[in-house]
């Protein structure tokens, strides 16, 4: 009885001080328009159904025929047209009071129509996701088969939600395009940011650790090691103290090129086409096409006195 008495005392406690409108006010969300919040559970059911569409079979139902296909990926798009354009509206109003809007009066219509013009989009991504594989299937000699990578290499996962998320983003979804991200970020340890601009034939082996930023542009053919980060070298500010968002700030990577893991590539530098930047390299400049820029051999001292 005494241990219950001091359990409830505990939690009287607690909750009080959680209960403290003090306590939670810089954490507390506001309902704008009466919309509730953007719903990871949500997104992430989404983000299942268009891996099922975008791979048959290797998502979702794992018997799907061909006669059955137009069936199956009419019901997949409905599902996804419905519960996106629910998700958008959310993410729209979760953001409206920097928006500057005082009504939500199109938010119905704007949220639908923008779900409509991403659906449409469905099979340039899946086009861009069958190159990615290829490439990974080419640049991989472990690699057995195409199959083999769609269901097990954590680049192709990373690169089905980043180019789910570029295209909204390019839409001007608010916040959903960066929760899409983000989850792939969290199963993979590949973090992309949707704004990033990547060609095809993309391929990121093993991955975990690399790092791409808001405003990288990569071009066709490109091949990252795990650990290579693409980022920013400084954070410019305005008068007033701010950080300056938007600009330009992130590497340039031209065709062809092969960047080894751990190297660190960081701020508006330019890695000329066919270039191959090797492993740990530290890089803030840029270089010419053709570059082969590794680090000096390591000195050993076997044999010397002391």
């Amino acid at each position: 009885m005494v241990q219950e008495s001091k359990r409830q005392q505990i939690m009287d406690q607690v909750i009080s001080e959680l209960g403290n409108p003090d306590s939670y006010r810089e954490v507390y969300y506001s309902p704008e328009h009466g919309q509730p919040m953007p719903s990871i559970q949500a997104l992430s059911e989404i983000m299942d159904v268009l891996k099922s569409v975008l791979f048959p079979g290797y998502f979702g139902n794992s018997e799907i025929s061909p006669a059955a296909m137009p069936y199956y990926l009419g019901s997949g798009i409905d599902r996804v047209y419905k519960m996106l354009g629910d998700q958008i509206r959310r993410g729209y109003c979760f953001l409206c009071h920097l928006n500057g809007q005082d009504s939500c009066e199109d938010c119905d219509d704007m949220a639908m129509n923008l779900a409509g013009e991403f659906i449409s989009v469905l099979p340039r991504i899946r086009s861009f996701l069958a190159r990615d594989v290829k490439a990974a299937y080419e640049g991989d000699p472990a690699a057995k088969s195409l199959g083999e990578i769609i269901f097990c290499y954590p680049s192709i996962l990373a690169l089905i939600h980043y180019r789910v998320a570029h295209e909204l983003y390019h839409l001007g979804v608010d916040l959903i395009p960066r929760i899409i991200s983000e989850m792939a970020h969290s199963k993979t340890g590949i973090d992309i940011h949707p704004g990033a601009e990547i060609g095809s034939d993309f391929f990121i082996d093993h991955g975990t650790g690399t790092v791409i930023g808001e405003t990288c542009i990569i071009g066709n053919n490109v091949r990252l090691y795990q650990g290579v980060t693409l980022g920013a070298k400084s954070f410019p500010k305005d008068e007033s103290g701010r950080l300056v968002k938007g600009m330009p700030r992130h590497p340039i990577v031209e065709d062809k090129v092969i960047i080894y893991s751990g190297a660190t590539i960081l701020g508006r530098v330019t890695i000329g086409q066919g270039s191959v930047i090797g492993g740990n390299v530290w890089l803030t400049q840029s270089v010419p096409a053709g570059t082969m820029l590794v680090q000096e051999l390591t000195r050993t001292d076997s044999g010397r006195s002391g």
